[in-house]
């Protein structure tokens, strides 16, 4: 099941946003573009009494679906992405490396374009792994080189986990070149492959200039 692939091929035409900084709320994510894979995962609004706010809760029995917010993001002017996550269930897997692992509660997806096809597109997927020592990175199984998974954290954790990216910086690491604009973002918590159950929580995702 090719949904890296589908991940990384994205439309042509993206609408720019401006360069300063931009928070995409729980509530906001919720409307993004779904795009289904392989079943579904359920997305939900919940409130959380740790954080005191509404936040996303993702669960996946056995299906695989993600949300998607396309449009042209200035690099240059807002490399940092931060974001709050927490996992509550990690799908059943063996190993998360090969294909029929490819599952994981948590995923924050970037995509940048190389190129004028769909096909030039690249990918990191920012994932909370259960197996992957935190700060290991790895080809998709189904992707290969274009769409390269990075591992925050590894194993459970009792409560919330904050993140800062600099994505300008992860791109030039793991692609080895300097990417202006960020063309789309996406969140996904899936158990496809697997065909166990997934679940976690997504916080606002925000860009900014540090």
């Amino acid at each position: 099941m090719l949904r890296l692939l589908a991940i990384v091929m994205l439309s042509v035409g993206l609408v720019a946003v401006p360069a300063q900084a931009l928070t995409f709320t729980p509530a906001q994510m919720l409307a993004w573009n779904a795009k289904r894979f392989d079943g579904r995962t359920d997305y939900r609004l919940v409130f959380d009494p740790e954080l005191q706010r509404r936040v996303l809760r993702a669960e996946s029995r056995g299906g695989a679906s993600g949300l998607f917010y396309e449009g042209r993001i200035d690099l240059q002017a807002t490399p940092w992405l931060s974001w709050q996550w927490r996992v509550d269930r990690f799908p059943g897997i063996s190993n998360e490396r090969v294909k029929s692992g490819d599952d994981f509660a948590l995923r924050v997806y970037v995509v940048v374009r190389d190129g004028w096809t769909q096909l030039s597109s690249r990918a990191i997927s920012y994932v909370w792994a259960r197996q992957a020592g935190t700060g290991q990175s790895w080809p998709n199984p189904f992707a290969g080189n274009k769409a390269m998974m990075l591992a925050l954290q590894t194993g459970p954790a009792a409560g919330w986990v904050r993140e800062k990216r600099n994505l300008r910086a992860d791109l030039q690491r793991l692609f080895g070149k300097d990417f202006r604009y960020l063309d789309a973002v996406a969140i996904m918590t899936d158990a496809d492959n697997g065909g166990g159950t997934a679940i976690g929580y997504y916080g606002d995702l925000a860009f900014s200039a540090e």
